[in-house]
């Protein structure tokens, strides 16, 4: 990597088993972890084990990164990855390994951008949301059930300016420009924040907040989190392993303030699949949840709320933690099967450990390998369609569907579970 370059963190991103980041300057973007279905976006389904510079995003000036659940989406506007139910908004049902431009959002100017499990939204500069992908519960808040394969803008918005957006696995939440927090989507576990178990297909106001403005908004998988003005922190949805951070693992199906940090003033928040992390104004990291691969990053694998590290951003996946320091070197920890973590191993780890291509305390990027595709080698890849078989439950039986998703078999979500072909020459 050339010397002038700025390799120095701006921002980092790690929902599920993927990570990306980008440099200072937003001219280099790397990204490690699982690859399986291109969402890293080297032009292969290759895991990485160390930060790999994205070649084709070089000189595209990014701003931001957002990760799916087997996709990623990133400004100007571009995006890579898996094409289940459309929600790389391209059109089509088709796989992409390498970042190719949304056409449908030409034209707009995007402010941010957020990934659930198989949906995507873009909030612009006007304060309008557009959303596609997945949507069999409403989480498009389009005002129906049917998958959209572009980007839509969702009407039920029309004259509220929208700050921001979060995604859940199946459910979204926004906060608008005057403090308004929204909730649509599966509401099975209280997650919408509306007083019930319902799925909404439109955004609904949240009523319950006593006139506190929300300046933010995050998702778990199954529950929410969001920050006032005032720098309290709420949390509502589902809670079986503690993350909604009460002392209890009762599910809450209204926002409920965290009572343990009422004296923080929060600044940043992130949700992983069972476990949430909090950053305070001064620089104390508090994480809580589920713990079976010390995501929660205080040694151990029990749940814990205590600080960690003096960081000034934060980020979750489904398993593992991230975290950048006022120093700028980044630190990772918890589940490191698909190499998330960064530290060229797939071992997990209870305590944070720091990733020495990216931080200034190491290598300060000397050390990212670039992509290696070439175009001219022939090279394919086999479809993760063909890489995946079904399994039946104990019953021995398996549903089949061609609808939403390209004439695929459909997976049900309780029944059965996707296994890796190896295919061996």
């Amino acid at each position: 990597m050339a010397a002038e370059e700025d390799v120095r963190m701006t921002e980092v991103t790690g929902p599920f088993r993927q990570v990306l980041f980008i440099s200072a300057a937003g001219n280099i973007v790397c990204s490690w972890g699982r690859g399986e279905d291109g969402q890293l976006g080297h032009g292969d389904a290759e895991d990485r084990l160390r930060p790999t510079r994205l070649s084709a995003l070089d000189g595209l000036d990014i701003i931001s990164v957002t990760c799916g659940a087997d996709h990623t989406t990133a400004y100007s506007l571009s995006r890579t990855e898996v094409g289940d139910f459309g929600r790389l908004g391209h059109g089509d049902f088709s796989d992409l390994f390498t970042p190719q431009p949304i056409k449908a959002l030409h034209g707009l100017r995007i402010k941010q951008i957020a990934c659930g499990d198989s949906h995507c939204l873009a909030v612009t500069m006007e304060g309008e949301v557009q959303s596609w992908g997945r949507n069999q519960n409403g989480q498009l808040g389009l005002g129906s059930t049917e998958d959209s394969l572009v980007p839509q803008k969702i009407q039920a918005f029309q004259g509220i300016s929208i700050k921001m957006v979060a995604a859940g696995a199946e459910h979204t939440a926004a906060v608008s420009e005057e403090g308004a927090l929204y909730g649509w989507g599966w509401g099975r576990y209280g997650n919408l924040g509306l007083g019930d178990r319902n799925d909404r297909l439109v955004p609904e106001k949240v009523s319950t907040l006593n006139g506190e403005k929300m300046n933010m908004v995050a998702c778990g998988w199954r529950h929410t989190i969001s920050v006032s003005d005032t720098g309290r922190l709420y949390t509502y949805g589902w809670s079986k392993y503690g993350q909604l951070g009460h002392g209890d693992f009762e599910d809450h199906l209204v926002p409920h303030k965290v009572e343990s940090l009422a004296d923080s003033f929060i600044k940043q928040i992130a949700g992983g699949w069972r476990h949430t992390m909090a950053l305070t104004s001064d620089g104390k990291l508090y994480g809580w949840g589920w713990n079976k691969f010390g995501q929660v990053g205080v040694g151990d694998n029990a749940d814990h709320c205590s600080p960690v590290l003096k960081v000034v951003q934060v980020s979750c996946g489904w398993r593992h933690t991230l975290a950048i320091t006022e120093e700028k070197n980044v630190f990772s920890w918890g589940r490191g099967t698909n190499g998330q973590l960064g530290h060229g191993e797939s071992a997990d780890r209870n305590v944070p450990k720091i990733i020495e291509a990216l931080s200034v305390d190491g290598s300060s990027g000397q050390q990212i390998e670039s992509s290696k595709l070439d175009p001219l080698s022939g090279k394919t890849w086999v479809s993760p369609t063909e890489r995946y078989a079904i399994v039946p439950d104990e019953s021995g039986q398996t549903v089949h569907s061609g609808k939403g998703n390209g004439g695929d078999v459909s997976v049900p979500e309780n029944d059965v579970k996707r296994i890796r072909i190896f295919y061996l020459d």
